[in-house]
């Protein structure tokens, strides 16, 4: 797949589920890293945050940290955004692992000059023309965005719906179904709705899915 160009980004807005992710290399807290190369054949989890050295972004970095076996059993790499300098990243880390005994040992991007941010679409000037709100990519192995969440500066992310999504999302993929409103794992999914009057008539002959109409029918997957 072609790298999207930042001309590209800056013609058509912010990245689009469908689109592919833009690829970029960029300074981290794990030396110099490019995206790509960083996730290939993995889902990632591409998230900003405002700044160091906040209350709202320390908790939140530190429960993705603490979530690193769950997303690691799941192929699933994780990679932060913000404006700060890597100086000041690698001291936030220390000083989170020295106060709160997690080390964030996830890649950090230090994006001084707001390339990532910009490609992204990450800085929202209503919002702080010199902070990153709390954007959340989940991009498939395709390298294709499949999940956009923004959040605002003073409201920090729900851990628990972006692992929600993930698992739903690689449900979806590997059983070619979709998932009802709140479903979590173990919950019953959707069979895709039918696209000929032979296979409505074969849905109505079905005896084994929860139906509620021949156009939403439900299975347990075995």
């Amino acid at each position: 797949m072609s790298t999207v160009t930042e001309n590209q980004i800056v013609a058509t807005g912010i990245p689009r589920i469908g689109d592919a992710a833009p690829d970029f290399t960029a300074i981290t807290t794990v030396g110099s890293l490019n995206f790509y190369d960083f996730k290939k054949d993995s889902w990632a989890i591409l998230f900003s945050h405002p700044a160091d050295f906040t209350p709202v972004c320390t908790t939140e970095l530190v429960e993705f940290a603490r979530e690193k076996e769950f997303f690691a059993a799941r192929n699933t790499k994780l990679i932060g955004v913000s404006i700060d300098s890597i100086h000041s990243h690698v001291a936030w880390v220390q000083n989170v692992r020295e106060k709160v005994g997690v080390y964030l040992d996830f890649p950090i991007v230090a994006d001084l000059d707001t390339k990532v941010a910009q490609l992204y679409g990450m800085i929202h000037p209503g919002a702080s023309a010199t902070a990153t709100v709390r954007a959340v990519f989940i991009i498939d192995p395709k390298n294709v965005i499949r999940t956009l969440i923004y959040y605002p500066l003073n409201v920090g992310r729900n851990l628990d719906e972006i692992k929600r999504v993930i698992e739903a999302l690689q449900t979806a993929d590997k059983h070619s179904v979709a998932l009802p409103v709140n479903w979590r794992p173990g919950d019953k999914v959707i069979v895709p709705a039918p696209k000929t009057l032979a296979e409505v008539e074969e849905r109505v002959a079905n005896t084994t899915y929860e139906k509620v109409d021949f156009y939403l029918s439900k299975k347990d997957l075995v």
